[in-house]
């Protein structure tokens, strides 16, 4: 099945910060942009930062237990392929980036496993990045 690029807008209250760190730890390319709003090709989808103030989800994350970890919610991201998520993971290790979740291996030898990692953007997004070995575990019960 072909996949659609999602559209997301996301709140931020520092945009050239949040310009910088979308741009440069992930190298995302910029698309159209204005005083207000940036987009960014997110893995082949849109992803738009939008100036706003701080939203109470990003002063204070709230988080739910997954796998003896505190998840943080809401947040968002990308399933990528193992290779990718390993060398995102390595980048983001390079750039000294603090991790909500530092990258593990999540549900190990059950239905599901895969790899994972949590981190906040500047203006308090949290993002997941994740992969599995076998795709076709993506909604595995």
């Amino acid at each position: 099945m072909a996949l659609s690029p999602f559209h997301l807008a996301i709140p931020v209250d520092d945009l050239p910060t949040a310009r910088r760190f979308y741009g440069k730890t992930f190298g995302l390319r910029e698309g159209r942009s204005s005083d207000q709003w940036v987009d960014f090709d997110f893995y082949g989808h849109q992803l738009v930062i939008h100036e706003h103030p701080k939203t109470a989800a990003q002063a204070q994350a709230h988080t739910n237990p997954v796998d003896g970890h505190d998840v943080p919610v809401p947040h968002f991201g990308i399933v990528l392929d193992w290779t990718e998520w390993e060398a995102l993971a390595e980048r983001l290790r390079s750039l000294g980036t603090v991790f909500a979740i530092e990258p593990y291996v999540r549900f190990k030898g059950q239905p599901g496993e895969q790899a994972t990692m949590f981190l906040f953007d500047p203006c308090g997004n949290a993002l997941e990045f994740k992969a599995f070995r076998d795709r076709g575990q993506l909604f595995a019960t």
